[in-house]
């Protein structure tokens, strides 16, 4: 189970570990750390030395009811950042998490070598068109409606069974397009109710039955805080719990804040097994 980044083949039969850079002013846990290229080049020279496999730009927030950010200053927020992280680290593999196809091909021109869309191209027609065209790997997430409307919208009649569905259709219009490396993400707290989302973690090995790379990306979300009564800040020893369960049911890939705990997580499932 391989994908092709920039000519690199990555073997996602270990499980990989991609680090977050949130460049946005208001992201749910560390919005505004990382707006200074200085500051940005620290924390990725972090996770990388930490084990980062790769490093997610993001330049516009989708936490619940994000405001909107306009599509020039989601490329502005991008170019510089992918820039300086390319010349500072040449062999970094970048990926953007972006849902406009405009943007996603700026970054990929400008070295990124991933796109990963949280509205697995429901939100811009154009995305998968331009994701074949370019060549790269897909991470397609699981959302209803927009950052700003989706938490009205976590009515399913089967969760586990509609967002499988859901994916099925959704690999099936990107196999159309000619888009051969796919990533698929449950969208942990996207559209989801607190039960909703462990619901899909007990039941995550299900996903398997798509047979594509599993991405789980729980980072000190709600889902844990809100569980153990505390904040954001205090949800490592959380979310290192969920990984490790997300990795025990298949996860290929955990996007996350803290990169040395989740590195340190796949070595004792990998030792477990």
């Amino acid at each position: 189970m391989t994908i092709n980044c920039n000519s690199r083949l990555i073997d996602l039969s270990i499980p990989k570990v991609m680090g977050i850079l949130n460049v946005t002013p208001n992201s749910f846990y560390d919005g505004g750390k990382h707006n200074e290229i200085n500051a940005i080049i620290r924390q990725v020279d972090k996770m990388l030395s930490e084990g980062a496999d790769i490093i997610d730009v993001g330049a516009y927030s989708s936490k619940p009811s994000a405001e909107f950010v306009s599509e020039l200053t989601e490329i502005d927020r991008l170019k510089a950042v992918i820039k300086e992280l390319i010349n500072t680290f040449p062999s970094v593999i970048l990926s953007v998490d972006t849902f406009r196809a405009n943007v996603a091909k700026i970054a990929v021109d400008h070295g990124a070598a991933l796109i990963n869309d949280i509205s697995a191209g429901l939100l811009d027609d154009a995305m998968m068109p331009t994701v074949a065209e370019l060549k790269v790997p897909y991470v397609m997430m699981h959302m209803r409606g927009t950052p700003q409307t989706m938490q009205s919208l976590t009515q399913y009649d089967d969760l586990v069974k509609d967002l499988i569905f859901y994916f099925s259709e959704r690999i099936r219009a990107a196999r159309s397009f000619g888009i051969s490396d796919i990533i698929i993400d449950p969208g942990f707290g996207f559209a989801k109710t607190l039960e909703q989302n462990y619901e899909i973690l007990n039941k995550l090995e299900l996903f398997s039955f798509l047979e594509i790379p599993l991405l789980a990306g729980v980072s000190r979300k709600s889902m844990i805080y809100k569980v153990l009564e505390n904040t954001p800040q205090e949800a490592l020893n959380g979310t290192s719990v969920l990984n490790t369960i997300a990795l025990q049911k298949g996860a290929n890939i955990l996007r996350v804040h803290d990169v040395k705990e989740a590195v340190e997580c796949i070595k004792l499932v990998r030792q477990l097994q």
